[in-house]
């Protein structure tokens, strides 16, 4: 909806300004000492990989590139959650 309304230019700039917070907000659980490296290594890498598919779909925009985009942040929040929960696991 926010494409039609308010345009592509203004919604890859949200995309980009809410992957970076999110990308902040993965390291928390590390900055507050709830997990470790295992974790920091999977949301790194996570985060990377989501930050390049936003920039991806804002240097050119394309349906196709917008579903996998789509597709890689639901594996990115079943990974980051796997992730956490392993860290934790592994520090008992």
């Amino acid at each position: 909806m926010l494409p039609v309304t308010h345009g592509l230019a203004f919604t890859c700039r949200q995309i980009l300004f809410y992957t970076g917070l999110l990308s902040v907000a993965t390291l928390l659980p590390v900055w507050i000492g709830m997990s470790g490296a295992l974790y920091l290594v999977a949301a790194l890498a996570l985060d990377a990989g989501f930050i390049g598919y936003a920039l991806r779909l804002c240097r050119r925009y394309d349906d196709a590139v917008a579903r996998r985009t789509f597709r890689y942040s639901i594996i990115y929040l079943t990974l980051l959650f796997t992730a956490l929960i392993g860290d934790r696991l592994l520090h008992f």
